[in-house]
C-alpha cells in the first residue's frame, strides 16, 4: 500500500456499500411476507405522509420519490392493479393525474408500517440512541448533496440562487485546470435577486458564509439563520484564482417564512443542484 495515499475515504464508501446489501436484504425479507417490495411500500408511505382530499398529483409524487415519470408511472399502474391505489384526472391540469390510496392500501400501509419501523429499529440494534440520531443526521447532510434540494411546494426561491455541491464543484475546477476548492459552485443567479445585487456571478465557489465554513446546503442555511438579526449575510468566495466577497441583504427577506432553513431542505431539484 502506498503510505502517501489517503485511504480514509475508501473506508467510508466502502462500508456504506456493504451494508447496503446486508440491509437491504432484511427490508425486503419484511416487505415480501405481505406481498410487497421496497419500491412498491415508498410509494404507499408517500401518499400517507403527504395525504391530500383530492390526491397527490402523480407529477408531485416522481419529484418527492425522485423518479422520472415513466417510472412512477409503472410503479403506479401495478399499484392500481392489486388496488392499493386508484387514479384520476387532475381537475387542474388534464396532463396530470392525482393518486389515492384506496381503503385496501390504507389498511395494509397501517399493518406494514409498525412492523418494517420494528424491524429497522432492530436492525440498528448495535448502536445507541444518540449514535442513531448521529449517523441519521450525516447522512442525510451528504446525501441531499446528491440528490439536490429547493424550497418546498408553493415556496419560492428566496437568494435566488442555483448551487452544485462541493463534490461537483472540484471535479468542475479540475476539469478546466483551477485549483480544486470544496464549496458550493453557483451555477445560476437570479437577475435582480439578493445574490445578483451583492455581485455573486456564475462560477464563483461559495467557501465561508457568516463564521461558517461552507461545504453543504446545510452549512449554508445554518449561516443564514445565524444572519437573521442583522439583515446581512457576508459571503467569501473564490472567482477563478481570486478571492471574492460578497454582502446578500437578507432584509426582504424577512417577510418571508423564519423557517428557511427547513424550508429549503425540502423536496429535490435537479440532481447536483440546489436553489436557494
Amino acid at each position: 500500500m502506498r503510505p502517501e495515499l489517503d485511504v480514509e475515504p475508501l473506508g467510508v464508501i466502502t462500508r456504506i456499500s456493504r451494508l447496503r446489501s446486508h440491509l437491504g436484504a432484511e427490508v425486503e425479507k419484511l416487505f415480501a411476507e405481505y406481498g410487497l417490495s421496497g419500491p412498491s411500500f415508498a410509494v404507499l408511505v408517500t401518499l400517507a405522509r403527504l395525504e391530500e382530499a383530492a390526491g397527490l398529483s402523480q407529477r408531485r409524487l416522481a419529484d418527492e420519490l425522485g423518479l422520472t415519470s415513466g417510472t412512477v408511472s409503472v410503479r403506479i399502474d401495478r399499484l392500481v392493479e392489486e388496488g392499493l391505489v386508484a387514479r384520476a384526472p387532475d381537475p387542474e391540469d388534464k396532463r396530470n393525474t392525482r393518486i389515492t390510496l384506496t381503503e385496501g392500501g390504507r389498511e395494509l400501509f397501517e399493518r406494514v408500517a409498525p412492523a418494517h419501523l420494528a424491524n429497522e429499529r432492530r436492525l440498528l440494534a448495535g448502536l445507541t440512541d444518540a449514535e442513531i440520531e448521529s449517523l441519521g443526521s450525516l447522512l442525510r447532510r451528504l446525501l441531499v448533496e446528491f440528490e439536490g434540494s429547493l424550497p418546498s411546494y408553493g415556496v419560492p426561491a428566496r437568494l435566488g440562487l442555483v448551487l452544485a455541491p462541493a463534490h461537483v464543484s472540484i471535479a468542475m475546477r479540475r476539469a478546466v485546470g483551477l485549483p480544486e476548492e470544496a464549496g458550493l459552485l453557483v451555477r445560476g443567479v437570479d437577475d435582480g435577486g439578493p445574490s445578483d445585487k451583492a455581485g455573486l456571478r456564475p462560477g464563483d465557489v461559495i467557501l465561508v458564509a457568516g463564521r461558517r465554513r461552507v461545504r453543504s446546503i446545510g452549512d449554508l442555511c445554518a449561516a443564514i439563520a445565524d444572519a437573521r438579526a442583522s439583515g446581512r449575510l457576508q459571503i467569501q468566495a473564490v472567482r477563478g484564482v481570486k478571492e471574492a466577497t460578497a454582502t446578500i441583504a437578507l432584509d426582504e427577506l424577512q417577510a418571508e417564512s423564519g423557517g428557511l432553513a427547513a424550508a429549503t431542505m425540502a423536496g429535490r431539484s435537479v440532481r447536483d443542484e440546489h436553489r436557494l
